[in-house]
């Protein structure tokens, strides 16, 4: 759509019958009031829980600043705390360890365990996962004169599982690493397949989503069954994890049923019946970007927008006609309540709510609406409706893009570079507006989440979206340019999605081009997209693993 479009010549379409419309068959929302029930209302923790957990606090506190012998039992713990969940109590001590370990290191491999995998591969993940660019050389050890890994390592299961998670900090050119992940791959299905191995579970889960690319809080209960079967458990350590995983779950429960009942005010589901009912969903999605109790605006704030941006995509991509979108695009280029008077009845309750929502989070991070976190929020919110418009401009003229030219527009019809620009306006003003200049320029990290998210939502969501009219997918449009089958455009897509994990890893490692808080919460987009999409699409679809997800986060306490 020309910006030169003049709203004055413009009116309101007519609303035709839905039966000329792509309108999909979305599933209602598995959850309805379930978390507006009283118990979600006024949740409190019992004073002895708090005093518990914090005695608990101080207790792990201790253990990482106390001397160690052997400093491996440091890495170790280190480790646990942050599989278990609870790292976000302890950065300031866990840097210091991983700051130490990463000047001593060479000196600690050489008397303490340069010839165990488990040793050196732990190492490597955890000063990576750091920031550091510790070199992938120190596996070379491990490694035949033919550049292969050695055959007596099949014996070391535990070393054999460091390894294969190590090797998802690599970066690209790191041959090692390629090899150490082609290795250990192949070793953890057969072990999976002969399913003798005491570790078979913990395998299964692990080449599914291996730790750099999970989310730590649906991790943190998976890791505390491991932890708890360990004979060398501590005990402080598991039931501070406990106790804080159940505290935390009580927070978000509130927070949930706080969002749930503005949405249910809004009655979008009503009037909008057309689109997705995920609100349940998308605040899972959002927990997965921030867990941690000081993110508690952060949370409200993104899934608000995430709700307002799944029902725009469902607008634009199953029920608007080209007539009505074209105006709705320019109404969100405007942004200007008189614009509502030309839109058709079901969109002007959407675009008001719209603007309504910018306008609480400018009070909720106390900046008025022009200030420049909420105009980068605007404008991310415009290009998406820009992009939205295109493909519905594809659809209209039954145009087939290439594939190149297809992913021009879905990259921003993602909608990651939204997601990932408002998760920065609700961190308060650490976000300072030389972190929203880098974001505008789309580094590279943005456009490997934004790669991830389209391509792994494009092979999983095709086939039920051409059910219906719909724009061409990533899949459809790379077959025909290249003339291969789909099974081989979903391995070329693989690959793509591996190479934009290297490039979010690049961008992870000492000295980055913004603090490691921002990039976290890319990252963790990342995550939410290879949770949910991994098999199916979980989002749409959320009547599977993705309500066993949310259960397990946000109903099932911990026992105890």
């Amino acid at each position: 759509m020309s910006p030169q479009v003049s709203a004055s010549n413009m009116k309101a379409p007519h609303v035709s019958n839905t039966k000329h419309r792509p309108i999909a068959s979305f599933h209602p929302s598995i959850w309805k009031d379930h978390f507006l029930a009283p118990i979600y209302e006024a949740l409190e923790v019992e004073d002895e829980v708090k005093e518990e957990r914090e005695q608990l606090k101080e207790e792990v506190r201790k253990m990482l600043i106390v001397v160690v012998e052997n400093p491996f039992d440091k890495l170790k713990l280190v480790d646990w705390i942050q599989k278990l969940g609870v790292f976000y109590h302890f950065e300031k001590e866990i840097n210091q360890v991983l700051e130490h370990m990463y000047v001593t290191y060479k000196n600690f491999l050489n008397d303490f365990g340069d010839e165990d995998l488990n040793t050196v591969s732990l190492l490597f993940r955890m000063l990576r996962q750091q920031g550091y660019r510790i070199s992938c050389d120190i596996f070379s050890k491990f490694m035949k004169n033919d550049g292969q890994f050695k055959e007596s390592l099949r014996g070391d299961t535990r070393g054999i599982l460091s390894l294969y998670e190590a090797a998802h900090l690599r970066i690209h050119g790191e041959d090692i690493l390629e090899k150490a992940l082609d290795f250990t791959t192949n070793h953890l299905k057969k072990l999976v397949a002969d399913s003798t191995s005491p570790f078979t579970t913990e395998i299964k889960n692990a080449l599914k989503w291996p730790i750099r690319k999970a989310l730590p809080r649906v991790k943190a209960r998976d890791y505390m069954v491991i932890y708890q079967q360990d004979p060398s458990h501590n005990d402080a350590l598991l039931t501070f994890s406990k106790l804080d995983f159940n505290i935390l779950q009580k927070l978000h429960q509130s927070e949930l049923n706080a969002i749930t009942r503005w949405w249910k005010d809004l009655d979008l589901p009503r009037t909008l019946p057309f689109a997705r009912d995920r609100i349940v969903e998308c605040y899972f999605w959002i927990l997965g970007v921030y867990f941690e109790p000081h993110f508690s605006i952060a949370r409200k704030i993104l899934t608000k927008v995430t709700a307002m941006t799944s029902i725009l995509d469902d607008m634009y991509d199953a029920y608007g006609t080209y007539e009505e979108l074209e105006i709705l695009t320019l109404a969100i280029k405007r942004w200007d309540i008189s614009m509502v008077n030309l839109l058709p009845e079901y969109m002007k309750v959407y675009y008001k709510t719209l603007l309504e929502l910018y306008e609480e989070i400018g009070r909720d991070i106390g900046k008025d609406g022009k200030s420049y976190q909420i105009h980068f929020a605007k404008e991310a919110m415009k290009r998406l409706a820009e992009s939205y418009f295109k493909e519905a401009e594809w659809l209209s003229k039954r145009y087939r893009p290439n594939f190149d030219e297809y992913m021009e527009v879905a990259l921003d019809s993602s909608g990651y570079a939204v997601l990932a620009t408002i998760s920065f306006v609700g961190m308060g003003d650490i976000a300072t507006r030389e972190v929203f200049d880098w974001l505008s320029k789309h580094p590279k990290i943005i456009e490997a989440s934004t790669m991830i998210s389209r391509l792994m939502d494009d092979v999983m969501s095709y086939k039920f979206e051409q059910q219906r009219e719909h724009v061409v997918s990533a899949v459809e449009c790379y077959m025909e340019q290249y003339g291969c089958s789909e099974e081989e455009a979903c391995v070329e897509f693989n690959k793509q999605v591996a190479e934009a994990w290297k490039d979010i890893n690049e961008a992870c490692l000492h000295p980055t081009t913004v603090p490691m808080i921002f990039l976290m919460r890319v990252l963790n987009l990342s995550r939410v997209m290879a949770l949910l999409y991994v098999d199916e699409d979980g989002y749409t679809n959320s009547k599977g693993r993705t309500k066993f997800l949310i259960e397990s986060l946000l109903v099932d306490p911990v026992s105890l």
